[in-house]
């Protein structure tokens, strides 16, 4: 054979290495395979050295071009080097340097990577209906960013970290905030409700943290004020037997009035009309309390609090975030976008109307960071290993069983912000291909494994069946009762994990679960997370 190649971790990147000549099919066989073990790693950030390929045949190059572009499909970057004679040729005749970009050397596309990674956001998102251990993983990934911004939603969310014995849960405030070094910021896409806000800060107290300087508030985001849970409450108590589920915490009301162009931002509450602007929406509120037929309330009584989180507010840093995020992002630092709630709820994608307010999905760093869908780099699904939702809403895989009723207790399965138990149930692989879809998920993190120990078999929905046909999408309106689930079973592992320190240590069959999981869904498990501690935390990667 004429033909062979090499692939080499070096300095922040992998180096695919071209040698000799690619005359023959089983040459071309050798270049398919060593670039299709490219494609399953999901290599991000890939350098092609053709520096010392002699020759190409056409058709072979047609290969290398469907391999490469498959790699930029998955949202890889990769720079080609070390172009040269007879192959530039070849290579400019089929306009590559149109498609992809060329660098002299190794070492300058090393570089141009490197580059191109420190001025990247990775993004971090739940895949299912939001609960699914988002909080745990940022804080464990924390160290390796410079800063953490949460982009969308509101106090609903509730980010449960857990170390040194101590549980905490955050609504607003992103999850980085018990690592010093790190600051932490409220971007534009939040909504904030100043009274969940305060409790939250004060929580914080005993920690000593430094919230004035490593905590930063978009003055873009929006303030939910009482009159907003107010009509949260109303509506939702109006809907009767049709309610969606809210958490009565004002985050839809508020969304509309942004939506509307009525709503006030952080950066208002700074100005000197302040109090003006509350008033008129107050007054707008009012009114549309009064169509709620015996719905009684005090708005007084809400309002001390809410003036108090107001002068909190004020007495931290306010910044123009966008500007900020982007001079950050320019000068090299390494940004973490975190996500709340999860695919299946947001206002675009989710199982609609039983969804919550906002973007949730990766889109939603844009528009709620003030980033350019060019700066997003790696995206990091989290997904449990089964599946829970909370509320009103359909749950194709619900289990309402002995099986379900073991999962919410072995699982400690009720809402760390509501305190309801949660719904239980199978994971969900349609709804899952759905959500890595929509996302442009990279890699994905599994939790809380440990909570199936107890199970002999395990399993998986692999398809539904709808009217008499069997799919594996998900249908654009999920009705609970048109619908049954399609089961695989795979064997449990039926071992304690939560003392393991090493993924080469999990048992056979977890491993297996994980293999079989990472083959249908064709997205790496890079983590497993065996209990809620930062210490049980696994990582995968190869």
């Amino acid at each position: 054979m004429s033909f062979k190649h090499s692939i080499v971790e070096q300095n922040g990147g992998i180096v695919f290495t071209i040698e000799g000549k690619i005359c023959s099919p089983e040459d071309s066989n050798e270049l398919i395979d060593g670039l299709n073990e490219l494609i399953e790693k999901k290599i991000q950030f890939l350098i092609i050295d053709i520096n010392q390929l002699d020759y190409i045949t056409s058709s072979g190059l047609n290969f290398f071009i469907r391999c490469l572009t498959r790699i930029r499909n998955i949202g890889g970057e990769l720079i080609i080097t070390g172009l040269h004679g007879n192959v530039e040729k070849l290579f400019n005749i089929s306009k590559l340097n149109e498609i992809f970009t060329f660098s002299s050397t190794v070492e300058e596309g090393l570089k141009r990577l490197n580059a191109k990674k420190s001025m990247s956001v990775d993004v971090l998102l739940g895949l299912q209906w939001g609960d699914e251990g988002k909080g745990k993983i940022v804080d464990v990934l924390t160290p390796q960013y410079d800063i953490i911004a949460r982009f969308q939603g509101g106090p609903n969310a509730g980010h449960t970290l857990e170390f040194e014995g101590i549980k905490h849960v955050l609504h607003t405030i992103p999850s980085g905030i018990f690592r010093k070094e790190v600051l932490n910021l409220i971007g534009n896409g939040v909504v904030i409700d100043p009274v969940v806000f305060q409790k939250e800060i004060e929580k914080l107290a005993p920690f000593n943290l430094d919230i004035k300087n490593t905590l930063l508030i978009s003055k873009k985001a929006h303030v939910i004020l009482p009159t907003h849970r107010l009509l949260d409450a109303a509506s939702e108590a109006a809907k009767g037997k049709n309610k969606i589920g809210s958490t009565l915490k004002g985050i839809g009301p508020a969304y509309m009035d942004k939506t509307g162009r009525n709503g006030l931002r952080v950066g208002d509450i700074l100005s000197e009309n302040f109090m003006d602007k509350y008033n008129a929406l107050v007054e707008k509120h009012r009114g549309m309390l009064d169509h709620y037929d015996g719905f009684e309330y005090n708005i007084e009584e809400l309002e001390a609090a809410f003036f108090e989180g107001i002068e909190l507010l004020r007495s931290l840093t306010c910044i123009d975030s966008e500007q900020y995020i982007n001079d950050a992002l320019k000068a090299g630092k390494k940004v973490l976008a975190e996500g709340a709630q999860g695919t299946l709820l947001d206002i675009d994608f989710g199982t609609y109307p039983f969804v919550t307010s906002s973007n949730t999905v990766t889109a939603g760093t844009c528009t709620g960071l003030g980033v350019a869908p060019t700066k997003i780099g790696n995206v990091i699904g989290i997904f449990k290993a089964y599946c829970t939702r909370v509320g009103s809403g359909p749950f194709p895989t619900e289990l309402f069983d002995a099986d379900g009723d073991q999962i919410r207790v072995d699982g400690n399965e009720f809402g760390s912000t509501t305190g309801r138990p949660r719904r239980c149930g199978w994971i969900d692989l349609p709804a899952m291909k759905y959500a890595i879809m929509v996302n442009g998920v990279t890699e994905m993190s599994m939790m809380k494994a440990d909570v199936l120990s107890n199970f002999d078999e395990i399993k998986v929905c692999t398809h539904y069946m709808i009217k008499g046909e069997k799919v594996d999408v998900l249908p654009f309106d999920i009705i609970d009762d048109e619908i049954r689930p399609v089961y695989e079973s795979l064997p449990g592992w039926k071992k304690d994990l939560t003392g393991l320190t090493s993924y080469a240590d999990a048992p056979q069959e977890l491993k297996d679960y994980v293999i079989y999981l990472e083959r249908v869904l064709e997205v790496p498990i890079t983590v497993v997370s065996v209990g809620p501690d930062r210490t049980q935390t696994l990582s995968n990667k190869a």
